[in-house]
């Protein structure tokens, strides 16, 4: 599951609920999240909470992600996006296409629907369709949405994702590339770049968990690493993709503290980067 909320995995994830990342209560669920659930999904408000909590179990017993245990799977985070708006206004021209990489619930694309993008063309992939399955479930439009959602490793380049090499106007893929090594990293923009279309204006949008002095860690479970970028470094990381593919990518974004983001305390040299890589 790659989410489009922000991820920290522990070094042994449990199913407990005595978990740190396991935050006990009431729901958290933001307005923008409550409104799509009430007013799209049809769900009355008095059973939103008992709704969203049934479905949150399931999750958690599926992989206890930190991002489930804190609720953030509710988060539409591609929205928030200073791109955003330029994505819709894309897209309801109904004559693009969109990829949500790594969709997890694939609350993103339940967004855009929201907003008035024609779920034919919007596409989704992730290596875990159990959590596409719970999507359906959370957002109660399994016989409704008509988006495509594509079992699919991003690393393999025969998976079904082949379909669309050369077709994507944008692909939103938040909380994604900080769950895997530089070198990893550089692999899936290859693919990103292969995927979008190979004219000027091609979108790549999202956010993921960043570090003010960008590094390479160990991975907590003990597999590999992860890099965390800085803005500088995301800037650096497409300047040497786009000349490995003979194309100019430009990056815009911006840093936020994480302490302005997450409940739990974390070290203050952790941020949230919030990007667009477009094609010149």
């Amino acid at each position: 599951m790659h989410s489009g909320t922000m991820d920290f995995q522990e070094s042994s994830p449990s199913t407990a609920k005595t978990s740190k990342w396991f935050y006990d209560g009431p729901p958290v669920i933001r307005p923008d999240a409550r409104e799509v659930l009430e007013k799209c999904s049809k769900i009355p408000s008095e059973e939103v909470d008992t709704h969203v909590a049934a479905v949150r179990e399931k999750a958690w017993s599926i992989h206890p992600y930190p991002c489930i245990g804190g609720w953030r799977f509710l988060e539409f985070s591609n929205s928030e996006n200073t791109a955003y708006p330029e994505v819709l206004k894309r897209m309801r021209t109904g004559e693009q296409v969109y990829l949500d990489l790594g969709c997890a619930f694939a609350q993103d694309v339940r967004r855009l629907v929201a907003d008035g993008v024609d779920s034919r063309q919007i596409y989704g992939s992730d290596l875990r369709l159990e959590f596409i399955d719970l999507g359906y479930e959370l957002f109660r439009d399994r016989e409704t949405l008509r988006t495509r959602f594509i079992d699919a490793d991003i690393f393999n380049a025969e998976s079904d994702l082949k379909d669309l090499v050369g077709k994507v106007d944008i692909i939103g893929a938040s909380s994604f590339f900080h769950l895997f090594s530089w070198d990893e990293q550089i692999k899936i923009a290859r693919q990103v770049l292969r995927l979008l279309k190979p004219i000027p204006g091609s979108l790549l949008i999202g956010r993921q968990i960043g570090h003010r002095e960008a590094n390479e860690e160990p991975r907590g479970e003990g597999a590999g690493s992860r890099f965390r970028h800085s803005l500088e470094s995301w800037r650096r990381f497409w300047k040497e993709a786009g000349d490995e593919a003979g194309v100019e990518m430009q990056v815009d974004g911006k840093e936020t503290a994480i302490t302005e983001r997450m409940p739990m305390p974390l070290p203050e040299a952790f941020i949230v980067l919030e990007f667009a890589v477009r094609r010149v």
